[in-house]
């Protein structure tokens, strides 16, 4: 099972990737990052995802149908992924669901002219599955 910067390789590897973090939602921080960073600046483009990763996970109204779900103690997540659309990039936020209570999320900037969105959502959820935090 890979850790943190085996899973940030391995999303590299999505065709179109240009960078990865792997991001804490509460503190803002980036747990890891490799390739580019939108606006050049890993720690940045953290704490700007994690603004959207919060709000998205506190939110009543985003969760299942029934009201189910939690983030944490293993149980799906009310919203398991994000995706962001521009001009020229997809960012896609995937959460990590963990046996505890976990704050975690994989981001992937990439390219969209050189991309495919459904594969990198497809590759994002099996790292997100296989992730290993600690």
């Amino acid at each position: 099972m890979p850790g943190i910067d085996e899973s940030l390789l391995e999303a590299m590897r999505v065709p179109g990737a240009r960078g990865a973090l792997v991001v804490d939602w509460i503190s803002g921080l980036a747990l890891g990052a490799v390739g580019e960073a939108p606006g050049g600046d890993p720690e940045a483009a953290a704490a700007e995802t994690a603004e959207l990763a919060r709000l998205s996970m506190e939110s009543g109204t985003l969760g299942p149908a029934d009201g189910g779900g939690s983030a944490g103690s293993g149980k799906e997540p009310p919203v398991q992924d994000l995706i962001l659309t521009t001009a020229d990039a997809y960012h896609l936020l995937r959460f990590v669901v963990t046996t505890f209570d976990s704050t975690v999320f994989l981001y992937l900037w990439l390219d969209r002219a050189d991309g495919n969105l459904a594969l990198a959502r497809i590759r994002l959820a099996e790292m997100a599955d296989r992730l290993v935090l600690g």
